[in-house]
């Protein structure tokens, strides 16, 4: 009977979040509305603001945790959590550096902007201590220390590394001009995401960053999470990536060859299984200033690049949206070392269009590039295949292929 009696007893139910530990939603949490609460408990679950291209530990050895908007934030509860803290001019400067990172620690939280009504205060809050951040890092006075550089390699990545969204491709053909075409898809959440750009490429260039701490922090996964998002539809953000990424290779001696051979492994799958990608032209224009620092004689490992990865970018449909950046590292090679001028040429011939004459029209031009740093023995080697194209050219009905393999022809006879 005893028994039956505690059975009726309710008993008291503890509730557990996902991540094993118990709930941090707290009780005093804003209340004057459902909607509020529901809001609450989803900003305190992880996958609220958290994006799930993010794991909860790093490859570079750093646990960051399941950092979120918890309604317990800086261990003050509901909307009070997100509040602004004192400017870095109010604080003595031994005070500075912990600011600094308390401020880092609140940046780590992520808003959703697909719902431009959501959280404006704290979005707001967020806006104005990134560029606090900014302001800081650009006039520091100091070298950044391990726990510093820890903290800030933690903010970025939590607010950047994320699954990219894209628009729907269906039924379309993936050539060049319908891709230009189509509107760029801009990603609502740039006002926050330019800041933390800028905030990271500050954070590079300054000379209080030092680099052989730095690149514990700024390793091979952190550069591999950054060139996934070079595939972004907004421009603007690849426009940083670029920068950021060139700034990164010039600092970042060690990291160089394994950079090379990331965008090396991007332009393969790109060339030979998806051949849709973003931020080709991008990478090239990166690229483009790279090769024109390759000291002389050029390794062995640039020509093979030249051969396995430039020559055949020619190939895919898409080419004019990075043409232009294309031709340029390609004539950067044979600028380089003019011995290379008939593997190019020849390269070019092997990709040559046969029905896209707008295509055939940017192979003409990028062949008048080459030809003019061509020296004679070198044209001598591919001059018969060469030959035969332009007579095949000659044939076209496009009047502007004519044009130009004309204007060609009287310049390699002139030569």
């Amino acid at each position: 009977m005893i028994k039956n009696i505690l059975n009726k007893i309710p008993r008291k139910q503890v509730k557990e979040n996902r991540d094993g530990g118990s709930s941090t939603i707290s009780s005093n949490a804003s209340a004057t509305s459902r909607s509020n609460i529901a809001t609450a408990s989803r900003l305190g679950n992880s996958n609220a603001t958290f994006n799930p291209g993010f794991s909860a530990t790093s490859n570079s050895g750093l646990n960051y945790g399941n950092k979120h908007l918890d309604t317990k934030v800086n261990g003050n509860a509901g909307s009070a959590s997100y509040e602004v803290l004192p400017s870095f001019r109010d604080v003595p400067n031994a005070e500075k550096q912990n600011l600094f990172i308390k401020k880092l620690s609140m940046c780590c939280v992520v808003f959703d902007f697909n719902d431009p009504t959501k959280n404006l205060k704290e979005k707001d809050v967020k806006r104005q201590t990134l560029v606090e951040l900014v302001d800081y890092v650009s006039s520091a006075n100091g070298k950044f220390n391990e726990t510093v550089m820890q903290e800030i390699v933690k903010m970025v990545s939590i607010n950047l590394f994320r699954t990219l969204s894209a628009q729907p491709r269906e039924n379309k053909v993936v050539e060049g001009f319908d891709l230009e075409e189509e509107e760029p898809l801009m990603d609502p959440a740039w006002p926050h995401l330019q800041i933390v750009y800028e905030f990271l490429l500050r954070f590079v260039a300054s000379p209080e960053t030092d680099a052989k701490l730095a690149k514990r922090y700024i390793d091979h996964s952190f550069v591999l999470r950054l060139l996934d998002l070079f595939d972004s539809e907004d421009p603007r953000e690849r426009e940083y990536l670029k920068t950021v990424l060139h700034r990164i290779y010039g600092k970042f001696m060690v990291h160089r060859p394994f950079i090379r051979k990331a965008i090396n492994n991007i332009f393969y799958r790109f060339i030979f299984e998806t051949e849709k990608h973003n931020g080709i032209a991008e990478l090239l224009e990166i690229l483009g200033s790279i090769i024109n620092g390759f000291a002389l004689p050029l390794k062995e490992e640039h020509k093979l690049f030249l051969v396995r990865a430039l020559i055949p970018l020619h190939k895919p449909k898409c080419i004019t949206m990075y043409h232009q950046q294309l031709s340029y590292c390609i004539t950067q090679f044979v600028e380089k070392d003019c011995k290379l001028a008939d593997t190019v040429i020849r390269g070019l011939l092997k990709y040559w269009p046969i029905t896209n004459s707008s295509k055939e029209g940017m192979f003409l031009g990028e062949l008048e590039e080459v030809l003019e740093a061509t020296q004679p023995p070198e044209f001598q080697r591919c001059m018969v295949p060469l030959f035969r194209q332009i007579g095949r050219c000659m044939s076209s009905s496009h009047f502007q292929v004519c044009s130009m393999i004309n204007y060609q022809l009287a310049f390699l006879l002139v030569s």
